[in-house]
């Protein structure tokens, strides 16, 4: 049986990166932050859904859940959620970066990475700041599967993504 409060204290530590994640849907599109580029294999470099808005918006929405999650838990540091929302963004640009390598357009399926790319950017970014505990780690890789499949499937029938992945 899986204690509830290792599910809690996961969900608490990643959850800047799943904001940071989740909030380019919502208030992203604009410039590309590839500038419309091609990378030397003739493919976008990241591809006109990675912009500068989603970008931004993400990181500073994801760093203001951390800095509210300090306020409600007093081991929470705040420049955690920055640095786990700054990885988190960063990345899901690189899951993008190898998905157009791999010649998939923007919006295509890659099983797992889509689902974790964010979560290994925030986790590796937060590590000055603190090492989660391994149990932590893993928990964390557990839950956000399902919870990003539930969240895309939910978006997609908001019209807010045009595909349920």
């Amino acid at each position: 049986m899986i204690p509830w409060v290792l599910i809690a204290e996961s969900i608490v530590y990643i959850l800047p990166a799943y904001t940071s994640n989740a909030v380019p849907v919502i208030f992203g599109g604009g410039k590309p932050l590839d500038f419309g580029k091609v990378f030397k294999d003739g493919r976008p470099v990241l591809g006109a859904h990675k912009t500068f808005r989603g970008f931004f918006a993400g990181l500073m929405l994801g760093t203001l859940v951390g800095f509210g999650e300090s306020f409600i838990f007093k081991n929470f540091n705040p420049i955690l959620g920055f640095t786990l929302s700054f990885g988190a963004v960063i990345g899901d640009v690189v899951g993008a970066f190898f998905k157009r390598r791999l010649g998939l357009k923007p919006g295509a399926l890659l099983p797992v990475v889509d689902q974790v790319d964010f979560v290994v950017g925030a986790i590796l970014f937060s590590l000055p700041v603190t090492t989660p505990q391994l149990n932590v780690i893993l928990m964390i890789f557990v839950l956000t599967i399902p919870i990003h499949l539930l969240t895309n499937l939910f978006a997609f029938l908001l019209h807010l993504k045009e595909k349920p992945w």
